[in-house]
């Protein structure tokens, strides 16, 4: 893959826009099936209590929200979600717990066992634990764990204001465990935390370097109780340009329009399928924020003569040149 510097990725980021979307559904047409989107599934099983101080997150436990602490998520309780998912065409089932870290402790085995039975059920598994050693790593590859999600959330620059509880540089060690034990990775940032377009573009050149399979692209929710649940909403414009702009430096990844896709209208998310979005995450609730409905997504897919992608990136093409 090219090695971008940052003066590449900023004149893509500043082209005109209409220019820009066209060369980025050229890309994506180059390298994926562009009427095919992949529906996941985001699980969390264990939510609220969090140590960490991410000022965009209503599980930290350093802040007020209406997020209320729970146990671990009974194995039954999470296989039973994961088979209404499949039902709806989801292929990818995302376990996301409110940890810091990684412990080996029974909750761990939990999850792993979760790992198993849904691998079993020919989904795709993406677990978002926090920070892992290389034999956890390991352990839940051997499990059938087929993705790891470790956002780096914004530039190195401006991470330190929002996060202070765990450095860049943590996430970036944590990421090449996960790579270096075999499993994909699925890394991606939050737009509209009070970053400048430089620091949009220094999160696309990290992302550059460390080539993700998979990277979810979030629109801060301004949540009551958290120290950015006044910051100004991001216009639309800057969403879609951040997406083309993706999609024409990392041309083979799933780009995936998560946290903040409810707040789309029909025609905003369609343009964003056209510049190189090609991944939903479906249901009416990720993690702590509403979702679009399940509805919704059909009629739209509907509308568009979407299909849903087979799990295991099978529509993922190969350049011949």
């Amino acid at each position: 893959m090219k090695s971008w510097s940052f003066e590449e990725i900023e004149s893509l980021y500043h082209m005109p826009l209409m220019g820009l979307i066209a060369e980025a559904q050229k890309i994506h047409g180059e390298h994926h099936d562009p009427l095919t989107i992949q529906l996941c599934t985001l699980i969390s099983i264990k939510t609220g209590g969090c140590p960490e101080d991410c000022k965009y997150c209503a599980q930290s436990a350093r802040y007020q929200t209406n997020t209320k602490a729970t146990p671990l998520m009974p194995l039954d309780e999470v296989i039973e979600i994961a088979k209404k998912a499949k039902a709806n065409g989801s292929t990818r089932v995302c376990l996301g717990a409110a940890w810091r870290q990684v412990r080996d402790s029974t909750q761990f085995n939990s999850v792993l066992e979760m790992c198993e039975a849904i691998t079993k059920m020919g989904l795709e598994v993406c677990c978002t634990l926090g920070m892992l050693t290389k034999t956890q790593a390991e352990r839940l590859k051997d499990a059938g764990l087929y993705a790891y999600n470790h956002n780096l959330d914004t530039s190195q620059r401006f991470y330190k204001e929002i996060i202070t509880t765990r450095t860049y540089e943590d996430r970036l060690s944590t990421l090449k465990t996960i790579k270096e034990a075999g499993i994909q990775t699925c890394c991606g940032g939050i737009l509209g935390l009070g970053e400048t377009q430089e620091d949009r573009i220094q999160l696309l050149q990290q992302l550059s370097i460390l080539e993700p399979s998979h990277i979810p692209i979030n629109i801060l929710s301004q949540i009551p109780g958290t120290p950015l649940e006044n910051q100004k909403k991001i216009p639309f414009w800057d969403i879609l340009r951040m997406i083309a702009t993706t999609r024409i430096v990392i041309p083979t990844a799933i780009i995936r329009l998560s946290a903040g896709r409810a707040t789309m209208s029909d025609e905003q998310q369609t343009l964003c399928f056209i510049a190189g979005a090609n991944s939903i995450f479906s249901g009416e609730k990720l993690l702590t924020v509403s979702n679009a409905t399940q509805n919704n997504d059909d009629n739209l897919f509907t509308l568009l003569g979407l299909k849903k992608r087979a799990p295991y990136d099978t529509t993922r093409k190969t350049r011949t040149s």
